[in-house]
Order: C-alpha cells, then sequence, then structure tokens
C-alpha cells in the first residue's frame, strides 16, 4: 500500500482532533501519548515531529478551540449596528453557551488540571489562549474607546486586565461543579450565580459603564451549566 503523504498543517489538526476526542471522552490525565499515537494512527516519532509532549498537544487544542470560538463570533462582532459594549456583550454570551455545550468535558479537563502537581500546565494552556484572545479584546476597546462607548485609553492593557480576570472563574467553576457532584447543587448554583455577577460588575468598573451594561451571566446559567 502506497504511504499517503499529508501536509503538516493537516497531521497537525488530525493529532489535535484525537486529542480533543480522548481529553474529552477520558479526561487529560487519563489518556496518554501512546492513546493519542494509536487513535491517530502514527508512529511515535511522527507524534513528537509535531508535538514535544502531551501538555504542547492540550496547549495547541486550546489555542485552536479559542480561535475557532471567535472566528464564529466574528460576523456578529463585526456588524456595524454592535457598539463595543454589545460586541462584549456578544462575547460573554458566546462564552455562555460554549460552556453548557461543553461542562461534561469542561469537568474532565478541570479536575486534572487543578491538581496540584498540573499548576505549571494550567498557566501554560492559560498563556495560549491569551495570545489567541487578547488582540481581539485589545481591537474591542480600541473601538469602544473612539467611539466613547467605554473608557479604555490602553486598550491593550485593560485588555490583559479583563482575561487575567477570568482567571477566577474556571476555578470557580470548577469548585462549583465539585460542590454539585457532592449533591449540593443549590448552593454550588447560588455561588457560581454570585461569582458571575460579582465579575462582571468588575468589568463594568473597569471599563467605568453604568451597571448592568455587560451581561456576563443571565439566570438559570450556573443551574443548566452544572446539570449539563
Amino acid at each position: 500500500m502506497a504511504r499517503i503523504i499529508k501536509s503538516p498543517d493537516v497531521r497537525t489538526n488530525e493529532l489535535i482532533d484525537c486529542a480533543q476526542r480522548l481529553f474529552f471522552e477520558h479526561g487529560y490525565e487519563n489518556t496518554t501519548v501512546n492513546d493519542v499515537i494509536r487513535e491517530a494512527r502514527l508512529s511515535k516519532g511522527a507524534f513528537y515531529h509535531y508535538f514535544a509532549s502531551k501538555e504542547a498537544l492540550l496547549e495547541a487544542l486550546a489555542a485552536r478551540m479559542a480561535r475557532q470560538s471567535l472566528d464564529e463570533m466574528r460576523p456578529l462582532l463585526d456588524d456595524p449596528l454592535l457598539d463595543a459594549v454589545g460586541r462584549l456583550n456578544a462575547l460573554f454570551a458566546n462564552s455562555r453557551r460554549m460552556k453548557v455545550d461543553m461542562a461534561p468535558q469542561l469537568k474532565n479537563t478541570f479536575n486534572a488540571l487543578f491538581k496540584p502537581e498540573n499548576i505549571v500546565l494550567y498557566h501554560r494552556i492559560d498563556e495560549a489562549l491569551t495570545a489567541v484572545t487578547l488582540p481581539f479584546m485589545t481591537e474591542i476597546l480600541r473601538r469602544g474607546q473612539e467611539e466613547g462607548t467605554l473608557d479604555a485609553p490602553d486598550p491593550e492593557a485593560m485588555a490583559l486586565m479583563l482575561l487575567n480576570l477570568r482567571l477566577g472563574v474556571a476555578k470557580v467553576m470548577h469548585r462549583a461543579l465539585q460542590q454539585a457532584e457532592a449533591g449540593d447543587v443549590e448552593n454550588a448554583a447560588a455561588m457560581l450565580d454570585s461569582w458571575m455577577q460579582s465579575y462582571g460588575l468588575a468589568v463594568e468598573r473597569i471599563l467605568k459603564l453604568p451597571e448592568g451594561s455587560i451581561q456576563v451571566t443571565e439566570p438559570g446559567f450556573a443551574r443548566a451549566f452544572l446539570a449539563a
């Protein structure tokens, strides 16, 4: 049988596809490089030609998911009828939808990433996501400053501040998922709702927006996320 030659981009994406299926089905910690190799039907040498480690593969997956999410949002965010505040709210609405849709997979990933031994990996993934998201958020704030709809005299610095705030989101969501899994769904949902509302208030104050301008959460989101 003739050997099938594929471009590096195709091979890279095939490996990321396999990793996504395995990580989400079995959890990051329970998936090995050998599992990915078997799924992709490649040699170990071929795998390490594209990725230095399983950790690097997860970083690539996180970055690709962020890019895909932003690509899906771009037509809405480029809508000339939306101002910067409308674009921010569209971004948060898409984030909520993704979290509910992917709650079971996020639970598996969170359980692995928030173990003490994986804290360095968690921050490496966050860096990969920030690299993709920062230019996009910076552009929204730059437009808002020009429009006068929000206060962002240094759009890139303030975009980075907002992205750093979201570090706490994953931690609280993980804690809420653990609490719900232990049977305390009501208090878990109340905690997550309260935290998300405070997060939205912090965004408004940083950008000097009237209270209620930013919809980080919505009624029923916490329960839907925990029940998914």
